[in-house]
């Protein structure tokens, strides 16, 4: 595998690629990216990471976070203070 491979993510209802909302696909896991902004990192090995300034920032970004995780807001707060997710700075 390449170093790194961008893709745009796509809506689940049509299929069509969203605009400014990204995976990237590195060796070490998967990043995504809203706009020019790292939001969330899954790692090949580990726990989950969030921004810890940028993983609740809009709507917008919530709802394709939820979408790369898997997860609703309530969950993620819920994994956070649980510590199965790691807030850290991404960006």
């Amino acid at each position: 595998m390449k170093t790194l491979k961008v893709h745009s993510m796509c809506s689940p209802r049509t299929g069509n690629p969203i605009a400014n909302q990204f995976e990237i696909y590195t060796k070490k896991g998967v990043y995504f990216q809203s706009y020019s902004t790292i939001i969330a990192f899954k790692p090949n090995e580990g726990k989950l990471k969030l921004d810890n300034d940028y993983w609740d920032y809009s709507r917008t970004t919530s709802k394709y976070r939820n979408e790369f995780t898997n997860m609703n807001t309530q969950e993620t707060k819920k994994a956070i203070k649980d510590k199965e997710i790691i807030l850290t700075n991404l960006n």
